[in-house]
């Protein structure tokens, strides 16, 4: 790309970005793409809407679940030096290990947890610092219920990674901070990546935010990374905070200059499927720490992430050597912008084109079949029939909001779905916050719906009340 074409796509780029940051009332935002060596930027906005300061690509945001990709990443240095195997049953490294189902617990692997094949549910929930240590973590993870036998089905779980944050402080001896620091930022170069809130706080940051007050008007999220307690038991999982110039820097290792802290091999083998998904929007398949997605013909590997008002977004194009990175600071619309960015990216750097499914016509009788409730530890999924169409709505339990301490995201209101086929269980959404989402109903062996899969997790269906 030569300077001349790589100037006047910045500024294509710099004009989209400030165009749909307004259109989805974006507060703050920050873009990057990797392409030929080279790097572009865009950034537009504010970092606080109280306290503004403008958002550049040092801007630091909270990546919630992107932090997956440098936990698997430094689990998988350790596999590399031979300290941990992939195969061998988390006991072995975490012999504390209980869980509701001790058969669970004997069976379940390190690449199990990676991913996210445990059969564990989404994530423990704490209303108090219960669980402000990783080994606090655990120790309560006999109250996470399991939804499926090891090994025999992908369901996304926030657990299952902090988890292996345990492992890598019992093979290190250190903190999970400090051993990913030792293991993987310091020696990647990663100088602007920090899980520390006194690290954090004195550089620019942005703020998330979210709609609240009759008015819906977007204000500042609190607490500033997250909405559970027990922050730190949750770090593996979703706690780190980079920005767009060290996210790039993140891409480029992955893409193969990082081979001095990790082989090629183990990179490689990174990328390569290890279980397959169905109709979802994260990916066709899971490889260790990321999500496989064929997108018109090509492949990708990413990550996405969602916080307390804030949104990320991380896209590898592996045979192109190209990356795409967006970070917004607003939700529930965050995520809409991303992955509109996502998409303007891929069709005007790479030719790729992606655009969503269309549903089939409304069927009444399929539509009955599979409304209903359905819930996991913190939410709960309705899917309603009027006759006319069928809507999702999501809301956090309101046990869980009526014990919190602070802000937490609001629900999201009802939004139509529709099939996509006329004889299968697959869905998307096509209206609202989850625009564009996919998943898929799940039966027993007696063809009865017992669940659905959104954004990776799988809920299950909660019987109706007598």
């Amino acid at each position: 790309m030569s300077n001349e074409s790589n100037g006047m796509r910045r500024d294509e780029l710099s004009a989209f970005v400030e165009a749909t940051a307004k259109e989805f009332g974006i507060p703050g935002v920050c873009v990057g793409v990797l392409m030929d060596g080279q790097e572009a930027c865009a950034s537009y906005g504010v970092t606080n809407l109280d306290h503004p300061q403008p958002v550049d690509d040092h801007t630091l945001f909270h990546l919630a679940s992107v932090t997956k990709t440098f936990t698997a990443t430094a689990l998988m240095r350790l596999v590399a030096e031979g300290r941990v195997e992939l195969d061998a049953p988390v006991r072995r490294y975490v012999p504390e290990l209980e869980l509701a189902d001790e058969r669970a617990a004997e069976r379940i692997t390190v690449l199990n947890l990676l991913n996210h094949t445990a059969g564990l549910e989404w994530n423990l929930v704490f209303t108090a610092d219960e669980a402000d240590t990783l080994a606090g973590f655990v120790a309560h993870l006999p109250e996470l219920p399991l939804i499926a036998p090891p090994g025999t089905r992908a369901s996304y779980s926030q657990a299952g990674y902090n988890l292996l944050g345990r492992i890598i402080e019992t093979v290190t001896g250190l903190p999970f901070e400090k051993a990913v620091d030792q293991l993987l930022l310091e020696p990647a170069g990663l100088t602007n990546t920090f899980f520390d809130l006194d690290e954090i706080m004195v550089r620019r940051f942005a703020v998330g935010h979210t709609p609240g007050g009759h008015d819906e008007q977007l204000r500042p999220a609190r607490p500033w990374a997250t909405w559970r307690a027990g922050a730190r038991g949750n770090n593996p999982g979703g706690g780190i905070s980079s920005s767009v110039s060290d996210l790039l820097w993140w891409a480029r290792f992955q893409l193969g200059t990082g081979e001095d802290v990790l082989p090629a091999e183990a990179l490689r083998h990174m990328t390569e499927r290890t279980v397959e998904l169905h109709a979802g929007t994260l990916g066709d398949g899971l490889g260790i720490g990321w999500f496989l997605r064929e997108v018109n013909g090509v492949r990708t590997i990413g990550h996405g992430g969602s916080g307390n008002g804030q949104s990320a977004e991380l896209l590898i194009v592996p045979e192109r050597d190209f990356a795409v990175v967006s970070l917004a600071n607003a939700g529930p619309h965050g995520h809409l912008f991303n992955q509109a960015v996502v998409r303007w990216v891929l069709e005007r750097y790479l030719g790729v084109v992606e655009r969503d499914p269309e549903p089939v016509a409304y069927d009444g009788a399929r539509a009955r079949e599979v409304a209903g409730r359905y819930a996991i530890d913190a939410m709960n999924l309705d899917i309603a029939d009027d006759g006319v169409r069928l809507t999702l709505a999501v809301e956090i339990r309101p046990e869980i909001r009526e014990a919190a301490d602070a802000d937490m995201p609001d629900d999201l209101p009802p939004a139509a779905i529709g099939f996509l086929s006329p004889d299968g269980d697959e869905y998307i959404v096509t209206e609202g916050g989850l625009t564009g989402q996919r998943g898929l109903f799940s039966r027993d062996a007696e063809g009865a719906v017992v669940g659905i899969d959104l954004a990776g997790r799988l809920f299950g269906r909660v019987a109706a009340a007598s």
